[in-house]
């Protein structure tokens, strides 16, 4: 991937303070500016309407558009975690939503999404809205998807993944026993024409296991193997 600044957006109800290593190690790895758009936990909880999706929404075209400013390209890399991988779809529309256009395309080149729900039996109204209208890499032809799913052994993780992981597959894929991160079934994760990788024994979250997409360690992972796999269609492991 292109050396650019980074805006990160991350998932429901996940303190911003957990991003902190991620950050940081983005940082270290890209040599460029990183920004994580601010989410508190009682705006999450109103996402389940579109005016809050357009609020938050709001703030990433803000930190794309003054990053873009700053980039060697121009453009800056989108980084999104769980429903910011889904909102960051969204975002790169140029058609109206809650009486916004944001075409984050112009400002973004790349996407990156870490664990996002893209596809479920039970999604909500606005994940649904977001699939119709936007079904796969829409807009692969300006913008590169990259798909990042954990596959976590539910041996090793904690008892809240041991005790959430069949519900929350069976919603979403309809097999309580599938493979996933403790919460996002690999094959939800995968989005349908991005480039997908998948990690071993990485959890959705802190609180699924020990090893998550933001710890720095996988960051690196995955950040290397985003920049490595090139356009390649086919799923990517890696157990390094």
């Amino acid at each position: 991937m292109h050396r650019q600044p980074i805006v990160i957006l991350g998932g429901f109800l996940i303190s911003p303070a957990a991003y902190a290593p991620m950050t940081a190690r983005l940082e270290q790895l890209s040599g460029q500016p990183v920004q994580l758009v601010p989410v508190g936990k009682a705006e999450w909880l109103l996402t389940v309407f579109a005016f809050a999706w357009a609020g938050i929404l709001d703030r990433v075209a803000t930190a794309a558009a003054e990053l873009a400013l700053q980039s060697p390209t121009g453009k800056v890399t989108l980084i999104g975690h769980s429903s910011g991988g889904i909102m960051l779809r969204l975002f790169l529309d140029d058609a109206p939503f809650q009486g916004r256009r944001y075409d984050g395309k112009a400002l973004a080149d790349t996407l990156v999404m870490l664990g996002s729900p893209h596809t479920a039996l039970k999604a909500t109204v606005l994940r649904k809205m977001v699939q119709r209208r936007l079904p796969g890499a829409t807009f692969a032809d300006r913008v590169r998807y990259v798909s990042v799913a954990g596959d976590l052994d539910l041996d090793t993780a904690t008892p809240m993944a041991q005790r959430l992981a069949p519900t929350a597959y069976r919603n979403s894929t309809g097999d309580a026993a599938d493979r996933g991160d403790g919460l996002v079934p690999v094959s939800s994760a995968l989005l349908e024409g991005s480039t997908p990788l998948v990690l071993p024994g990485v959890a959705h979250g802190g609180a699924f296991g020990p090893s998550w997409y933001g710890s720095p360690e996988v960051v690196e992972r995955w950040w290397a193997m985003a920049q490595d796999a090139g356009s390649s269609s086919s799923v990517s492991v890696t157990n390094r």
